[in-house]
């Protein structure tokens, strides 16, 4: 039903910490791949992190955005689940991603959903994330808050564009209202 492309930059900690979080999903029944698209120059761990995991690796040499649009074009499922490296879901994103899936199929009109963002309790707050708060609340969802689309909705929209520069926060912007905020959060570790 869903797969999911995860671009990472090389260190396996937060690669680790996504995969893990995905789990739940996939022993449910929800998430039929997970593709790490690294483009980092030395990917052995990361091709590692996906031999252990059972994961597709893709190495790419170019921007995040081309990185994105190439795991996305590789993927075999229906639904798209993009996740930055390091992102972990709350525990009842499994029951809200198939209720979205669900209805969005029931209703016939092309919608997508993007994670709530939520700061680790753990983490230092920087002025830069400060920054991004704003922005958030001003502006929308960033790119870093994942993204939940239908294959087709995807294609429809456009996609990433791999030459464009922030491709991702075009394309939230792009997806304008048929983009839901939904209740489960993404915590950046």
């Amino acid at each position: 039903m869903l797969s999911v492309i995860i671009p990472t930059e090389g260190a396996e900690q937060p690669a680790v910490a996504t995969l893990s979080a995905l789990v739940p999903g996939a022993a449910a029944g929800v998430i039929t791949e997970v593709l790490l698209v690294d483009r980092a120059t030395d990917t052995s761990a990361i091709e590692r992190v996906a031999d252990v995991a059972g994961c597709g690796f893709l190495r790419f040499a170019g921007s995040q955005a081309a990185a994105l649009a190439a795991g996305a074009a590789q993927a075999r499922a229906p639904w798209l689940m993009f996740l930055p490296a390091g992102a972990v879901l709350d525990p009842g994103w499994i029951d809200e991603t198939t209720q979205f899936i669900q209805s969005v199929s029931a209703s016939g009109r092309p919608r997508a959903g993007v994670f709530r963002y939520a700061r680790s309790p753990y983490a230092e707050v920087s002025i830069r994330d400060r920054l991004r708060s704003v922005v958030r609340m001003l502006t929308g969802p960033l790119g870093d808050q994942g993204l939940l689309i239908a294959r087709d909705h995807y294609r429809q929209v456009g996609g990433y564009k791999p030459n464009a520069r922030r491709a991702e926060t075009q394309l939230l912007r792009q997806l304008g209202r048929s983009r839901t905020l939904l209740r489960s959060r993404i915590v950046m570790i």
